[in-house]
C-alpha cells in the first residue's frame, strides 16, 4: 500500500512541475464577477490570499488587484449620499434657471440688434 501511495504521490508531483522543474502555470480562464467577489470576501473573512488563488486557478497578484477593487468601490460608495426629493427639486430649479438665462440672452441679442438699427432679415410670405 505504501507503493501505491508513492506512486500516486510521484504522478501528481510530476504532473505538477512537469516541464523543466517548474510549477504548472495555473489555469486561465475568465471568472465572473459574482465568482471574483465570492473569492475577494473569502480573503476578507481571513483565508489564505495563496490558498483561494490556487482554489479558484488564477494567480494571487490578480486577487490582490481585485481586493484591493473591491475595497476602494466601497470606500468611495460611502463617501455619496443617497439622493432625496431635495435633491430632486434642486436639479429641476437648476433646469429652469438654465433656460430662463437662455431666453434672457436671446432677447437681450435682439433688443441690441433693434437698438442698433440693424433690422432682421426680412421673410419672404410662403402664400
Amino acid at each position: 500500500m505504501t507503493e501505491e501511495r508513492s506512486t500516486k504521490a510521484g504522478l501528481t508531483e510530476r504532473a505538477q512541475h512537469a516541464g523543466d522543474g517548474k510549477p504548472a502555470a495555473p489555469r486561465q480562464r475568465r471568472l465572473s464577477a459574482q465568482m471574483k467577489r465570492d473569492a475577494v470576501l473569502r480573503v476578507l473573512r481571513g483565508e489564505d490570499l495563496e490558498l483561494v488563488s490556487r482554489d479558484i486557478g488564477t494567480t494571487a497578484a490578480d486577487l490582490s488587484c481585485w481586493r484591493d477593487s473591491f475595497l476602494e468601490a466601497g470606500a468611495a460608495s460611502l463617501k455619496t449620499r443617497p439622493e432625496d426629493g431635495r435633491d430632486r427639486e434642486l436639479k429641476a430649479m437648476r433646469e429652469k434657471i438654465g433656460a430662463m438665462t437662455m431666453a434672457n440672452e436671446l432677447l437681450e441679442a435682439k433688443i441690441e440688434r433693434l437698438e442698433a438699427g440693424a433690422p432682421f432679415r426680412l421673410r419672404r410670405s410662403k402664400r
